[in-house]
């Protein structure tokens, strides 16, 4: 009777630590540039399993407590082919696009960039003004997106993450070399 007793505590346990522990997302570390980690081609997810869509919620955690708009798998030291954005002024229109293809792209943009991984540092990206991606969303479904402005910015920002490439490498080498150096420098100084 008290070995019932006691297995039924354990199993109790077991249950509310589950519970609570899918309430509670956890903040991710985000890469910073230079790390070799962020050149890391992400590879395309096969099943959107719930192991993928914990995934989703701690990257959307991560990326509003950053806080920015958006953020790839990579930066989390997960190279799996996902991504999260809100472009919004609430925070409240989370966008996530599992394995995303841009299909059409069409005129230029002039938007200046910044990213999680390369903190402080902004400027501009020659980039589609409109494009038109296919992905699947956090329940595996596939869908169409026509996006512009901000927007289309972003996911093709984020998209570059997934094929292993960081937003300050379209600059020259010599501008790139003087980011990384000052990033060298600011790590020197932590430790």
């Amino acid at each position: 009777m008290r070995r019932t007793i006691a297995i039924r505590r354990r199993l109790e346990f077991c249950i509310q630590f589950l519970l609570c522990s899918s309430l509670f997302m956890a903040l991710l570390k985000i890469l910073q540039y230079p790390d070799e980690r962020l050149h890391t081609i992400a590879a395309p997810v096969p099943e959107v399993t719930d192991e993928i869509r914990v995934l989703v919620q701690d990257m959307a955690e991560t990326m509003y407590a950053a806080p920015g708009v958006g953020l790839a798998a990579t930066q989390v030291d997960v190279h799996k082919r996902v991504i999260v954005i809100d472009v919004s002024n609430t925070h409240d229109q989370l966008l996530v696009l599992i394995n995303p293809e841009i299909t059409t792209h069409e005129g230029e943009s002039d938007y200046e960039e910044g990213c999680l991984s390369v903190p402080g540092i902004f400027g501009k990206v020659p980039r589609a003004a409109q494009i038109t991606v296919e992905a699947l969303n956090k329940d595996g479904e596939r869908f169409t997106l026509d996006a512009d402005g901000l927007l289309a910015v972003c996911i093709q920002h984020e998209m570059d993450h997934l094929l292993g490439r960081v937003f300050v490498e379209y600059w020259s080498r010599m501008k790139q070399s003087r980011i990384q150096a000052k990033f060298r420098k600011q790590r020197r100084k932590v430790m």
